[in-house]
């Protein structure tokens, strides 16, 4: 969910071209967190003040702890020794981890439509063609953020979290895809603050394949997810 109201700042208009091209980012091993929020909030202030183009950042990072602008401090439930952020995106609490693909859009929303549930719905459809892509039926649930697959007779399981920031128009953050992590790991929260459902990754349905082959599909179905 988006966080961050943008501000009336003037910005590129409902009409402005895209800035081109788009720049793909992937960084091998583990990004630190703390490290991507500083790349990030520059890169899209260099994306407003017209320096540079839109980007999207995959990354894994080590295991840490998020907490978005609407988590409850009780819904931390046993971190560990594990690091503990709080962010400015919309959301509540979530974990990433090596296994876990996350990617990062920034990108100018003013120059797509200045809507923001749009927005976080083509970020939703992004994950929810890539997923397709291996066979799985992944879907939305209604007033709950994220990408979950239903299950016949029980509840639903989330396999990626959403969570968006938006500074003049500009989003950051993005989405977290479970590929293959330790998903013990999301038993020290309640993950979105959601506790109907359970957690699940590509490798648990059955869909063993590398990073590598997770980040083409990415790229492949961005365009059809972000029409313009």
């Amino acid at each position: 969910m988006p966080a961050d109201n943008p501000d009336n700042s003037p910005g590129m208009g409902l009409n402005t071209p895209l800035p081109t091209p788009l720049e793909w980012r992937v960084d091998d091993g583990l990004t630190r967190y703390d490290h991507a929020l500083t790349e990030m909030e520059a890169r899209a202030r260099a994306i407003r003040d017209g320096s540079a183009g839109e980007q999207v950042w995959l990354v894994q990072h080590p295991p840490v702890y998020t907490a978005g602008s609407s988590a409850k401090p009780g819904d931390l439930l046993n971190p560990g020794d594990a690091v503990v952020r709080e962010t400015g995106r919309g959301g509540e609490w979530t974990w990433h981890g090596p296994g876990q693909r996350v990617g990062y859009t920034m990108l100018d929303v003013e120059a797509r439509g200045r809507d923001i549930r749009r927005f976080v719905r083509q970020v939703e459809e992004w994950v929810i063609l890539t997923l397709g892509q291996f066979g799985l039926e992944a879907m939305r649930r209604d007033g709950l953020p994220g990408v979950w697959l239903m299950r016949d007779g029980a509840p639903p399981d989330k396999i990626a979290a959403i969570g968006i920031r938006m500074t003049r128009w500009v989003s950051w953050h993005g989405m977290a895809i479970n590929l293959d992590p330790d998903l013990t790991a999301f038993e020290g929260i309640v993950p979105c603050g959601v506790d109907d459902g359970g957690v699940t990754s590509l490798h648990r349905e059955g869909v063993a394949i590398t990073m590598d082959t997770l980040d083409e599909a990415l790229r492949q179905q961005f365009n059809k997810a972000f029409e313009f």
